[in-house]
Protein backbone atom coordinates (compact mmCIF):
# COMPACT_ATOMS: atom_id res chain seq x y z
CA UNK A 1 0.00 0.00 0.00
CA UNK A 2 0.96 3.32 -0.86
CA UNK A 3 0.57 5.83 2.10
CA UNK A 4 0.72 9.86 2.09
CA UNK A 5 1.49 11.62 5.74
CA UNK A 6 0.29 15.26 5.92
CA UNK A 7 1.70 17.29 8.44
CA UNK A 8 2.50 21.12 7.64
CA UNK A 9 3.96 22.62 11.02
CA UNK A 10 5.96 23.04 13.60
CA UNK A 11 9.01 21.66 14.46
CA UNK A 12 7.63 19.32 17.62
CA UNK A 13 4.69 18.65 16.11
CA UNK A 14 6.62 16.91 12.85
CA UNK A 15 9.03 14.72 15.35
CA UNK A 16 5.86 13.57 17.01
CA UNK A 17 4.71 11.72 13.77
CA UNK A 18 7.69 9.85 13.12
CA UNK A 19 6.68 6.63 15.09
CA UNK A 20 3.87 6.81 12.82
CA UNK A 21 6.03 6.68 10.12
CA UNK A 22 8.05 3.92 10.93
CA UNK A 23 5.14 1.88 12.29
CA UNK A 24 3.54 1.91 8.76
CA UNK A 25 6.76 1.00 7.12
CA UNK A 26 7.72 -1.71 9.93
CA UNK A 27 4.29 -3.50 10.68
CA UNK A 28 2.65 -3.10 7.04
CA UNK A 29 3.95 -5.35 4.38
CA UNK A 30 5.37 -3.51 1.48
CA UNK A 31 4.14 0.08 2.47
CA UNK A 32 5.24 2.78 1.16
CA UNK A 33 5.14 5.77 2.79
CA UNK A 34 5.59 9.65 1.74
CA UNK A 35 5.37 13.00 3.70
CA UNK A 36 4.04 16.11 2.74
CA UNK A 37 5.25 19.19 4.88
CA UNK A 38 5.87 22.60 4.44
CA UNK A 39 9.29 23.74 2.94
CA UNK A 40 11.15 25.12 5.97
CA UNK A 41 10.28 22.09 7.64
CA UNK A 42 12.02 19.88 5.43
CA UNK A 43 15.76 19.22 7.34
CA UNK A 44 13.16 17.40 9.95
CA UNK A 45 12.11 14.38 7.70
CA UNK A 46 14.54 14.79 5.03
CA UNK A 47 17.06 12.07 6.10
CA UNK A 48 14.30 9.70 7.26
CA UNK A 49 15.11 6.14 6.33
CA UNK A 50 11.62 4.89 6.27
CA UNK A 51 9.82 7.91 3.88
CA UNK A 52 10.29 6.61 0.52
CA UNK A 53 9.41 10.21 -0.99
CA UNK A 54 9.11 13.73 0.53
CA UNK A 55 6.95 16.49 -0.77
CA UNK A 56 7.85 19.89 0.62
CA UNK A 57 5.28 23.01 0.12
CA UNK A 58 6.04 26.61 -0.44
CA UNK A 59 4.24 28.79 -2.93
CA UNK A 60 4.00 25.82 -5.27
CA UNK A 61 0.24 24.02 -4.24
CA UNK A 62 -0.72 23.41 -7.65
CA UNK A 63 2.64 22.03 -8.58
CA UNK A 64 2.70 19.62 -5.29
CA UNK A 65 -1.33 18.77 -5.83
CA UNK A 66 -0.53 17.40 -9.38
CA UNK A 67 2.68 15.61 -8.02
CA UNK A 68 0.17 13.85 -5.37
CA UNK A 69 -2.41 13.06 -7.86
CA UNK A 70 -0.25 11.16 -9.55
CA UNK A 71 1.43 8.76 -6.94
CA UNK A 72 -2.56 7.67 -6.64
CA UNK A 73 -2.15 6.52 -2.43
CA UNK A 74 -3.98 3.78 -1.14
CA UNK A 75 -4.58 5.93 2.01
CA UNK A 76 -4.07 9.36 3.27
CA UNK A 77 -3.10 10.19 6.84
CA UNK A 78 -4.39 13.54 7.87
CA UNK A 79 -2.20 14.26 11.14
CA UNK A 80 -2.77 18.29 11.03
CA UNK A 81 -6.30 18.25 10.39
CA UNK A 82 -6.95 21.90 8.99
CA UNK A 83 -8.28 23.98 6.29
CA UNK A 84 -5.24 23.29 4.26
CA UNK A 85 -5.02 19.53 4.93
CA UNK A 86 -8.54 19.09 4.18
CA UNK A 87 -8.01 21.29 0.59
CA UNK A 88 -5.42 18.62 -0.51
CA UNK A 89 -7.53 15.36 0.67
CA UNK A 90 -10.49 16.86 -1.61
CA UNK A 91 -8.30 17.24 -4.82
CA UNK A 92 -6.87 14.08 -4.61
CA UNK A 93 -10.06 12.11 -3.61
CA UNK A 94 -8.43 9.00 -1.83
CA UNK A 95 -9.61 6.65 0.84
CA UNK A 96 -8.22 8.68 4.43
CA UNK A 97 -8.57 9.16 8.27
CA UNK A 98 -7.91 12.10 9.97
CA UNK A 99 -6.17 12.94 13.33
CA UNK A 100 -8.41 14.37 16.10
CA UNK A 101 -6.71 17.49 17.74
CA UNK A 102 -9.57 17.33 20.80
CA UNK A 103 -10.05 21.26 20.36
CA UNK A 104 -13.20 21.55 22.17
CA UNK A 105 -11.57 19.68 25.31
CA UNK A 106 -8.82 22.27 25.04
CA UNK A 107 -11.20 25.09 24.90
CA UNK A 108 -12.97 23.49 28.32
CA UNK A 109 -9.73 22.99 30.21
CA UNK A 110 -8.31 26.83 28.84
CA UNK A 111 -11.42 28.97 29.08
CA UNK A 112 -13.43 26.76 32.38
CA UNK A 113 -10.87 24.91 33.84
CA UNK A 114 -12.46 21.68 33.15
CA UNK A 115 -10.35 18.91 32.83
CA UNK A 116 -11.58 16.68 30.20
CA UNK A 117 -8.83 15.44 28.29
CA UNK A 118 -7.97 11.96 28.00
CA UNK A 119 -4.66 10.89 29.59
CA UNK A 120 -3.09 9.83 26.62
CA UNK A 121 -0.05 11.24 24.63
CA UNK A 122 0.18 12.81 21.58
CA UNK A 123 1.63 9.97 20.03
CA UNK A 124 -1.07 7.49 20.30
CA UNK A 125 -3.89 9.94 19.06
CA UNK A 126 -1.21 9.97 16.32
CA UNK A 127 -1.79 6.66 15.72
CA UNK A 128 -5.08 6.26 16.00
CA UNK A 129 -5.93 7.08 12.45
CA UNK A 130 -4.32 3.95 10.94
CA UNK A 131 -5.71 1.48 14.23
CA UNK A 132 -7.64 0.02 11.81
CA UNK A 133 -4.86 -1.31 9.45
CA UNK A 134 -3.59 -3.24 12.70
CA UNK A 135 -0.82 -0.39 12.87
CA UNK A 136 0.05 -0.07 16.40
CA UNK A 137 2.32 1.60 18.63
CA UNK A 138 5.75 -0.31 18.77
CA UNK A 139 7.36 1.76 21.71
CA UNK A 140 10.28 2.81 20.38
CA UNK A 141 9.74 6.34 20.69
CA UNK A 142 10.45 8.81 18.67
CA UNK A 143 13.08 9.67 15.34
CA UNK A 144 15.26 12.24 14.15
CA UNK A 145 17.71 11.45 11.56
CA UNK A 146 21.07 13.79 11.02
CA UNK A 147 23.38 13.93 8.20
CA UNK A 148 26.54 13.18 8.47
CA UNK A 149 27.45 16.57 7.75
CA UNK A 150 25.16 18.43 10.30
CA UNK A 151 27.04 16.42 12.82
CA UNK A 152 29.24 18.23 15.28
CA UNK A 153 32.25 17.09 16.43
CA UNK A 154 33.42 17.10 19.45
CA UNK A 155 36.62 18.65 19.00
CA UNK A 156 34.34 21.32 17.53
CA UNK A 157 33.36 22.59 21.21
CA UNK A 158 34.59 24.72 23.23
CA UNK A 159 37.75 23.41 25.15
CA UNK A 160 35.53 23.99 28.74
CA UNK A 161 32.54 21.92 26.90
CA UNK A 162 34.48 18.66 25.93
CA UNK A 163 33.76 16.88 28.63
CA UNK A 164 30.37 17.51 28.67
CA UNK A 165 27.79 20.19 28.98
CA UNK A 166 24.00 20.72 29.96
CA UNK A 167 22.58 22.19 27.43
CA UNK A 168 19.74 24.86 27.93
CA UNK A 169 17.00 25.00 25.42
CA UNK A 170 16.10 29.07 26.08
CA UNK A 171 14.01 29.59 22.89
CA UNK A 172 10.19 28.86 22.48
CA UNK A 173 7.61 30.17 19.89
CA UNK A 174 5.57 32.08 22.37
CA UNK A 175 6.89 34.27 25.38
CA UNK A 176 4.80 32.65 27.65
CA UNK A 177 6.37 30.03 26.89
CA UNK A 178 9.92 30.99 28.41
CA UNK A 179 11.24 31.80 31.53
CA UNK A 180 12.25 35.24 32.10
CA UNK A 181 15.19 36.43 31.18
CA UNK A 182 16.07 37.27 34.99
CA UNK A 183 15.49 33.62 35.68
CA UNK A 184 17.71 32.15 32.88
CA UNK A 185 20.47 34.35 34.32
CA UNK A 186 20.14 32.93 37.92
CA UNK A 187 20.05 29.34 36.87
CA UNK A 188 22.98 29.71 34.78
CA UNK A 189 24.84 31.40 37.73
CA UNK A 190 23.68 28.52 39.80
CA UNK A 191 24.15 25.34 37.50
CA UNK A 192 27.95 24.09 38.40
CA UNK A 193 28.46 22.74 34.99
CA UNK A 194 29.32 24.21 31.90
CA UNK A 195 26.03 25.25 29.55
CA UNK A 196 25.28 25.15 25.87
CA UNK A 197 22.59 28.01 24.93
CA UNK A 198 20.46 26.62 22.06
CA UNK A 199 17.60 28.69 20.17
CA UNK A 200 16.83 29.94 16.91
CA UNK A 201 17.84 33.15 15.48
CA UNK A 202 15.53 35.11 17.44
CA UNK A 203 17.23 33.96 20.41
CA UNK A 204 20.78 34.82 19.44
CA UNK A 205 20.64 38.44 21.68
CA UNK A 206 19.42 36.82 24.50
CA UNK A 207 22.28 34.04 24.62
CA UNK A 208 24.62 36.73 23.57
CA UNK A 209 23.67 38.22 26.88
CA UNK A 210 23.50 34.98 28.90
CA UNK A 211 26.88 34.30 27.74
CA UNK A 212 28.21 37.65 28.63
CA UNK A 213 27.33 36.67 32.18
CA UNK A 214 29.83 33.84 32.65
CA UNK A 215 32.19 33.61 28.85
CA UNK A 216 33.70 30.86 29.75
CA UNK A 217 31.47 28.79 31.40
CA UNK A 218 28.31 29.52 28.90
CA UNK A 219 28.60 29.01 25.36
CA UNK A 220 25.97 30.41 22.77
CA UNK A 221 24.98 28.26 19.83
CA UNK A 222 21.34 30.29 19.38
CA UNK A 223 21.15 31.04 16.03
CA UNK A 224 24.82 29.91 14.75
CA UNK A 225 23.14 26.41 13.68
CA UNK A 226 20.61 24.62 11.59
CA UNK A 227 18.10 22.54 13.60
CA UNK A 228 19.71 19.14 12.48
CA UNK A 229 23.42 20.96 13.83
CA UNK A 230 21.54 21.89 16.79
CA UNK A 231 20.03 18.31 16.97
CA UNK A 232 23.95 17.18 17.43
CA UNK A 233 24.45 19.35 20.19
CA UNK A 234 21.71 17.74 21.92
CA UNK A 235 23.00 14.42 21.16
CA UNK A 236 26.35 15.50 22.32
CA UNK A 237 24.94 17.06 25.58
CA UNK A 238 24.89 15.06 29.29
CA UNK A 239 21.56 16.59 30.14
CA UNK A 240 18.76 19.09 28.33
CA UNK A 241 16.89 21.47 30.17
CA UNK A 242 14.04 23.29 28.24
CA UNK A 243 10.77 25.13 27.58
CA UNK A 244 8.20 23.36 26.05
CA UNK A 245 9.16 23.27 22.20
CA UNK A 246 10.41 21.33 19.38
CA UNK A 247 14.16 20.99 20.76
CA UNK A 248 12.47 18.91 23.89
CA UNK A 249 10.98 16.90 21.43
CA UNK A 250 13.98 16.03 19.48
CA UNK A 251 15.85 15.82 22.60
CA UNK A 252 14.10 12.92 23.78
CA UNK A 253 14.16 11.30 19.88
CA UNK A 254 18.29 11.06 21.27
CA UNK A 255 16.63 9.27 24.58
CA UNK A 256 18.48 12.57 26.81
CA UNK A 257 17.58 13.14 30.05
CA UNK A 258 14.89 15.97 30.30
CA UNK A 259 13.71 18.74 32.60
CA UNK A 260 11.37 20.07 30.86
CA UNK A 261 9.84 23.80 32.28
CA UNK A 262 6.44 24.45 31.80
CA UNK A 263 5.11 28.15 31.69
CA UNK A 264 1.09 28.21 30.04
CA UNK A 265 0.97 25.52 28.84
CA UNK A 266 0.61 22.20 30.52
CA UNK A 267 1.97 18.40 29.82
CA UNK A 268 -1.81 17.54 29.96
CA UNK A 269 -1.99 18.61 26.75
CA UNK A 270 -0.35 15.09 26.00
CA UNK A 271 2.94 16.57 24.44
CA UNK A 272 5.28 15.98 27.16
CA UNK A 273 8.71 14.38 26.22
CA UNK A 274 8.34 10.85 24.76
CA UNK A 275 10.32 8.35 25.07
CA UNK A 276 8.14 5.38 24.75
CA UNK A 277 9.05 2.16 26.24
CA UNK A 278 12.42 3.17 27.08
CA UNK A 279 12.85 3.87 31.15
CA UNK A 280 14.20 7.69 30.80
CA UNK A 281 15.12 10.17 33.93
CA UNK A 282 13.00 13.43 33.26
CA UNK A 283 11.39 15.83 35.25
CA UNK A 284 8.83 18.55 34.24
CA UNK A 285 8.99 21.67 36.40
CA UNK A 286 5.79 23.62 36.39
CA UNK A 287 3.39 25.88 38.70
CA UNK A 288 0.31 23.79 39.73
CA UNK A 289 -2.76 25.26 40.99
CA UNK A 290 -2.58 28.31 39.05
CA UNK A 291 -6.76 29.32 38.78
CA UNK A 292 -5.33 31.41 35.46
CA UNK A 293 -3.48 27.99 33.88
CA UNK A 294 -2.86 26.96 31.18
CA UNK A 295 -4.13 30.36 29.47
CA UNK A 296 -3.63 29.10 26.01
CA UNK A 297 -3.31 25.65 23.73
CA UNK A 298 -0.25 27.74 22.22
CA UNK A 299 0.94 30.60 23.39
CA UNK A 300 1.16 34.59 23.93
CA UNK A 301 3.80 37.51 23.63
CA UNK A 302 3.16 38.44 26.77
CA UNK A 303 1.01 37.41 30.12
CA UNK A 304 -3.00 37.98 29.62
CA UNK A 305 -2.98 38.72 33.12
CA UNK A 306 0.19 40.55 33.59
CA UNK A 307 1.56 39.02 36.06
CA UNK A 308 3.13 35.87 34.61
CA UNK A 309 3.17 33.68 37.13
CA UNK A 310 3.42 30.23 35.80
CA UNK A 311 7.06 31.40 35.02
CA UNK A 312 7.74 33.72 37.37
CA UNK A 313 6.96 31.77 40.61
CA UNK A 314 9.12 28.60 39.39
CA UNK A 315 12.18 28.44 41.48
CA UNK A 316 15.14 28.00 39.73
CA UNK A 317 16.80 26.26 42.63
CA UNK A 318 14.45 23.54 42.38
CA UNK A 319 16.20 22.66 38.84
CA UNK A 320 19.27 22.73 40.29
CA UNK A 321 18.14 19.99 43.07
CA UNK A 322 17.29 18.26 40.14
CA UNK A 323 19.95 17.85 37.58
CA UNK A 324 21.95 16.67 40.74
CA UNK A 325 19.52 13.76 41.33
CA UNK A 326 19.42 13.17 37.17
Amino acid sequence: MKFLIIRFSSIGDIVLTTPVIRCLKTQLPDAEVHYLTLSAYREIIENNPYLAKKFYLKDNFGEIIQQLKEERYDFIVDLHTNIRSLIVRLHLRRPSNTFNKLNIEKWLYVNLKWKVLPDVHIIDRYLEPVRMLGVKNDGKGLDYFIRSEDEIQVDALPLTHLHGFIALVIGAKHTTKKLPFAKLVELCNLLPYPIMLLGGPEDAETGDALAKTDPVKISNSCGKYSISQSASLLKLSKLVITHDTGLMHIAAAFRKKIISVWGNTVPAFGMSPYYGHAAINQAMVEINNLNCRPCSKIGFEKCPKGHFKCMNLINVKDILKITEGL
